[in-house]
């Protein structure tokens, strides 16, 4: 993976923990970086693309709107890890999948409107994979605030 450039790296820390909530959100965003609105979504397109940014776009509280949000993980033999992702991946249900230097080392959130999905998914990706998936739900919810200057 490349590294950023000095635009992708202010465009990615100048958006983390906030977007405006206005008529042109891109270009309010791009005036306090100093890119147009069509310079910031075409560096976004090209990280995505690229493979930096995985993904760009809002976190719902899926909880709040009626939906479910489950963490699950897996023990995944290191031969078929790239397979069963690609298989958990297919899923829209699924937010993030990551791999983990443990037994259980493919972690993912399934997410969904609504809760009884949850179980479908994981019993589909069961059937799928063959593979167990251990989903752990949320009994408490901490807000962290996560950060990371690039």
């Amino acid at each position: 993976m490349r590294s950023l450039d000095p635009t992708e790296r202010a465009v990615v820390n100048g958006l983390q923990g906030g977007f405006p909530l206005t008529e042109r959100p891109f270009r309010d965003a791009g005036a306090e970086l100093g890119l147009s609105e069509g310079e910031l979504i075409d560096c976004l397109g090209g990280l995505v693309a690229g493979g930096q940014l995985s993904r760009f776009g809002p976190l719902w509280n899926a909880e709040l709107m009626g939906g479910a949000v489950c963490l699950a993980a897996m023990a995944v033999p290191l031969e078929r890890f790239d397979k069963v992702a690609e298989l958990v991946n297919a899923h829209p249900e699924i937010a993030h999948n990551y791999e983990r230097d443990h037994e259980l080392n493919m972690w993912f959130v399934v997410s969904a409107a609504d809760p009884d999905r949850i179980d479908q998914v994981i019993a589909e990706i069961e059937c799928e994979t063959g593979l167990v998936v251990r989903a752990m739900p949320k009994t408490r919810e901490f807000f962290v605030g996560f950060r990371v200057e690039v």
